[in-house]
This record gives C-alpha cells, sequence and structure tokens, in this order.
C-alpha cells in the first residue's frame, strides 16, 4: 500500500479509505460480520476509516468501537456531525451547542479518546461559519479531535472558511469530503484546485456512483434490491445509463473490472487523497480489495474524458448537496412585481 500525505496535517494515509455507512441497520446488520469486514480492509494495508454519527444513529459509531479494540492506534479514525440525530431541532447543525454535545457522544460511541478527522457532514447556512471553526478549535485545543474538514461544501464557502481561520486565528479545515466519480466530475472544475491551492486533503465519497459503476446497473436489468428499496431515482437516470453503457466495454477491452476502474479513476486525480470505499458486504470488500494497485493509463483516462467530460456531472446524485441558493424558489427569483410582464 502506498500512503499518502492527508493535507498539512502530517497525517499518512491509504489512498482507499473504508466507508462504514453500511454498518447496522441501514445496510448490514450482523455487527460481527461487519468487524470481520474492518479486519479484512485493515490487513490489507486500509489505515483510514470514514463513519458519521448519522449513519444508523450512531450504530455504526458502535460497530467500528468493537471493531478495532487492540487495533485503534493503528488507524486514523474520520467521523462527522451536522446532520438530525433526533426530533430536538437543535440535535443537528454546527452550533457550539451542537457540535460539543455531538463530539461527545461520538467519543462514547467509538469508545476513544480522540478523534483524528472530525468533519462537518454539510454546510450550515444557519450558522455563522466562525461559529463552527471556534468550538472545533476549542475541541481541538482539549485534545479530542486532531483535525478538521468539511464535507461536500461549494468551492466558495470552503474559501471563505478559510479566510475566516485566517483573520480569527482559528483552526482551519484540512479536508473536504465532496463526491466524485467518473459520472459525477463536477468538483474538477472548482472545488478540487480550490482544496490545492489550500493544501487541503480531499476524502471522496461515492467513487462507484451509488453502485452504478459496478456493471450491475445496466439498461435492461433489474435494480440491486438493497438499492432499490431507497428509491434512488439517479438508478435509473437515462443519461447516466448512457454512460455506463459505454464505460463497460472500455473495462472489458482495458481487461479491468468495472468497479476497480472507478476507484482507480477517483485516485487518479493530483488533487484526490483516498477514496472512500462503503461496503456492505464481504464479497463487495474484498472485490474492492483485489483492485488495490490498479492504474489507468492516459489511453483510458482519454476515453473515459470523451464519455464525460473534465469539470461535468452526468445527471446528479438524490442525496448531493444543493445550497440554499438553488433549493429556495424565493433566492432564484425576483418577486413578481418588480419583473416585466411577458
Amino acid at each position: 500500500m502506498q500512503y499518502r500525505a492527508l493535507g498539512r496535517t502530517g497525517i499518512k494515509v491509504s489512498p482507499y479509505c473504508l466507508g462504514a455507512m453500511m454498518f447496522g441497520a441501514l445496510g448490514n446488520p450482523d455487527h460481527d460480520d461487519c468487524t470481520r469486514i474492518v479486519h479484512t480492509a485493515l490487513d490489507a494495508g486500509i489505515n483510514f476509516i470514514d463513519t458519521a454519527d448519522v449513519y444508523g444513529r450512531g450504530e455504526s459509531e458502535e460497530i467500528l468501537a468493537k471493531a478495532l479494540k487492540g487495533r485503534r492506534d493503528h488507524v486514523v479514525l474520520a467521523t462527522k456531525a451536522h446532520l438530525a440525530m433526533g426530533d430536538d431541532p437543535n440535535q443537528q447543525g454546527g452550533s457550539r451547542r451542537w457540535i460539543t454535545r455531538a463530539v461527545e457522544d461520538s467519543l462514547r460511541r467509538l469508545d476513544t479518546d480522540y478523534i483524528d478527522l472530525y468533519q462537518m457532514h454539510r454546510p450550515d447556512p444557519e450558522t455563522d461559519v466562525e461559529e463552527t471553526l471556534s468550538t472545533l478549535t476549542d475541541l481541538m485545543r482539549a485534545g479530542k479531535i486532531r483535525a478538521i474538514g468539511s464535507s461536500t461544501t461549494p468551492a466558495a464557502e470552503i474559501v471563505e472558511a478559510q479566510w475566516v481561520a485566517d483573520r480569527r486565528g482559528l483552526q482551519r479545515f484540512r479536508t473536504e469530503q465532496p463526491p466524485y466519480s467518473i459520472l459525477d466530475r463536477g468538483i474538477e472544475r472548482d472545488v478540487l484546485p480550490v482544496c490545492e491551492q489550500y493544501g487541503m486533503g480531499a476524502l471522496v465519497w461515492s467513487p462507484l456512483a451509488q453502485g452504478m459503476l459496478t456493471g450491475r446497473y445496466r439498461r435492461g436489468v433489474a435494480p440491486d434490491s438493497h438499492r432499490a428499496r431507497f428509491g434512488f431515482r439517479h438508478l435509473s437516470d437515462e443519461r447516466r445509463l448512457d454512460a455506463v453503457e459505454q464505460l463497460v466495454p472500455l473495462a472489458d477491452e482495458a481487461g479491468i473490472r468495472m468497479s476497480h476502474l472507478a476507484v482507480a479513476f477517483a485516485i487518479a486525480h493530483p488533487g484526490v487523497t483516498s477514496a472512500i470505499i462503503g461496503p456492505r458486504t464481504m464479497d463487495h470488500v474484498q472485490d474492492l480489495l483485489e483492485g488495490i494497485g490498479t492504474t489507468l493509463g492516459d489511453e483510458v483516462l482519454d476515453r473515459i474524458d470523451t464519455i464525460v467530460a473534465p469539470g461535468t456531472g452526468v445527471g446528479a446524485l438524490d442525496m448531493a448537496y444543493n445550497p440554499p441558493a438553488l433549493t429556495e424558489t424565493a433566492r432564484r427569483r425576483r418577486p413578481a412585481t418588480t419583473r416585466n410582464a411577458a
């Protein structure tokens, strides 16, 4: 395993990061099987694990606590907070009130004294980023977290957070966790260049485009029952299926499994530190681990560029983050009284 620098934190991590979203009721409820998956990944040289408090409402973190017994000090452990952890409106977001509570809860569930990388799962438009960074800075000084990061954050907001940290003498986000795959290349346009400019590590999620780049989602093929039960629209997006139909023969000609092609593509970008793989079963993790060391030549990468152009995307993941400027109608349209009648 060739380890990479996690931005300028001084931490070295594997280019494959084990994602634990599927551990627990959301994916694999067998805790012992999840533990075996973790151990298989660690034995293969992976030293980077990512989870979040919201995954199974804490169940994923609890599973990792069991799986990492005796091995915790050799793992770079990352978790996240922001998404709702209860019906109380204050059990979410980036406020000092919530982050302070969320960190303590994650430490308890993970059965650890510290978190290597603590990330804000989504931007919080209702909280001043200075409030969030100030709280995270205090938690770092207390020794509870080692480094901080953001996730699915637009490039302009990444820059703003860097400026605020610099002006206020606060710890700054050292990593960003955006979605990235052959089908979702938008971050190449601005997010990854901004991360490189500020020396931030990038651990990208969904390099398999929620399973579409495994080759199991094809025209005329019934969708995987586990994924289908979530009702994801992107799994039946005709534009994405068109791209998959072009990628399958490309992988065949290159003699590379589709899943290996997809992950190798993600970690080939110089701005990407690690790609998060989120296996649900032992078969999944073994398949992905067999792809470690796969590299793509310029000819293959050039052909991928003709299928999905750099800096663009084909459709979008249902769970992708859209800022209020897009989701709130009032922020996209002037009041009718100020518009010319047409």
